[in-house]
């Protein structure tokens, strides 16, 4: 026998099962067709959302105003022909101030009705007499005396009750005046900056006094704001920076400069938010300071001792300060009635920051709530053109934004707070012929609607995922597998076209 092995014979590829031209491309199919259908689920998953904006229902009001028609008459008894002079001289005192008032005053159209001859009716919002029975200009509800003796005042007083802004030069007060919320907290803070130091302020008959001095108000501006009040006792608020040690006379005193002001609050030390809310918040802080620092006195722009112990952060709140005297205990309690010199300086400092006017010099009233219906109205005017024009930026913003970033989502909610902001600013529009407390109600919506729609998260989810971004993923994923599946494709393909003209030869 011979040793050599036997090799066994070697099978033709082409006779393996998985290797038949017929098996392979079928399994090559099956996997095209796995990605196939599954491109329609992929599609449906990561697609946008993108519904289509009233683009033209925004154009449109944009280029609307609103407009409040005020009808004055004036009365002058047995002079007619003062009462023609007088109206005359009052248009022309309001449309200076209309022209000095940037657009601000646009919404405002004012009429005048003079003489007796024309009687008072109910149309006659406003009613302005002028006679000998008054020493003093008087203003009760929706009317104005004047004594005959100040008739030239007349026309300036009249234009300042209606225009009461322009009085003020007065972009610091705007800058002043918080942004219109329909709600508000009210945050009132007793803040003793070292209670260890020797005195300090341990309570205070805080709701008493606000009870007394600010709640008369609140429920008269109810028609604009929702207001929530809270309270709250700090025994250690250290100021961030060292008041500038004067002397003055034989006194020695810590000042506060006007650069010393913009900085007093200390955020980062100062809890002041006793709780968590999304409403804007308006603080009044009374803050006691350290013996150390006592007395502490704000200095004017000469670095001299002012006579007040007040002052306002625009926007932010107000703040009193508080030394106490050398005799005084070490632990001391607020009355009420200690109090009510500093809730009169807050409730001045609230009707600021809520943008309420004040009377014009000389104009006293008899009416027995603390806002007239004159500063009331102003008040309604002014904030409902604010927050009209808020609306239509937001919304305009809100279409810009749409159109110029094709990735941003567009959903049922965005597009129906939209809708709806619309529809209140149309409803402002119609109402504020007859009614300005109609038309704040409907602004207000309108602009809440806007932000809301401004602020969804579906829009802000891809505001900052570009396309890029997707290529990036998807191509470290996606190309490994695609490329041996496209060249063995054409390969297929290549030995199919092959063996296809070789069996027609």
């Amino acid at each position: 026998m011979s040793d050599t092995p036997v090799t066994p014979p070697v099978k033709d590829p082409s006779s393996l099962l998985f290797e038949q031209p017929r098996v392979r491309r079928t399994i090559l199919a099956s996997y095209w067709a796995v990605i196939i259908l599954a491109v329609p689920l992929w599609w449906s998953t990561t697609s946008i959302e993108r519904l289509s904006l009233p683009v033209s229902r925004v154009s449109t009001n944009e280029d609307k105003q609103l407009r409040f028609p005020l009808r004055v008459h004036i009365d002058v008894g047995q002079s007619p022909d003062n009462a023609h002079e007088v109206a005359v001289a009052v248009q022309e005192r309001f449309t200076a101030r209309k022209e000095r008032s940037l657009g601000k005053l646009d919404a405002v159209e004012l009429t005048l009705v003079a003489g007796e001859a024309v009687q008072p009716s109910d149309s006659d919002m406003y009613r302005v007499s002028i006679s000998d029975d008054i020493s003093h200009p008087l203003q009760y509800e929706r009317r104005l005396a004047v004594p005959s003796s100040l008739t030239s005042q007349t026309p300036d007083i009249v234009a300042s009750l209606f225009t009461p802004y322009t009085s003020r030069g007065s972009q610091s007060f705007e800058h002043i005046v918080s942004k219109y919320s329909p709600r508000y907290r009210l945050a009132f803070t007793l803040l003793n900056e070292d209670a260890a130091s020797g005195k300090s302020v341990v309570g205070w008959d805080v709701q008493e006094a606000v009870s007394r001095h600010l709640s008369p108000i609140l429920r008269q501006m109810g028609v604009l704001h929702n207001f929530t009040v809270e309270s709250q006792v700090r025994f250690y608020a250290p100021l961030a920076f060292q008041p500038d040690l004067l002397m003055v006379g034989d006194e020695t005193l810590h000042g506060l400069t006007q650069e010393d002001l913009k900085v007093f609050v200390n955020s980062a030390e100062w809890t002041l938010a006793s709780s968590v809310s999304n409403d804007p918040v308006l603080h009044f802080v009374l803050f006691v300071p350290s013996v150390s620092h006592t007395p502490l006195r704000i200095l004017d722009h000469e670095l001299k001792p002012t006579s007040s112990n007040a002052f306002i952060l625009p926007q932010w709140g107000g703040i009193v300060l508080l030394s106490l005297p050398s005799d005084s205990p070490s632990s001391s309690y607020l009355s009420e009635a200690a109090l009510s010199s500093t809730f009169n300086t807050f409730r001045g400092q609230l009707l600021k920051l809520l943008g309420v006017s004040d009377l014009p010099l000389g104009v006293e009233t008899n009416a027995t709530l603390p806002l007239t219906d004159w500063q009331l109205d102003t008040l309604y005017r002014q904030r409902a053109v604010e927050n009209t024009a808020g609306s239509k930026e937001t919304l305009g913003s809100i279409v810009r934004l749409v159109d110029q970033i094709s990735t941003m989502p567009v959903g049922h909610g965005v597009r129906g707070d939209i809708e709806d902001s619309l529809d209140a600013l149309e409803k402002a529009y119609a109402v504020s012929w007859n009614s300005p407390t109609q038309a704040l109600g409907n602004s207000a919506k309108a602009l809440t609607h806007a932000s809301r729609a401004f602020f969804s998260p579906g829009m802000l989810a891809l505001l900052y995922f570009p396309a890029e971004h997707k290529y990036a993923v998807y191509t470290p994923l996606f190309a490994p597998v695609a490329v041996p599946l496209v060249v063995t494709a054409l390969r297929e393909f290549s030995a199919w076209s092959k063996a296809r003209r070789n069996a027609r030869t």
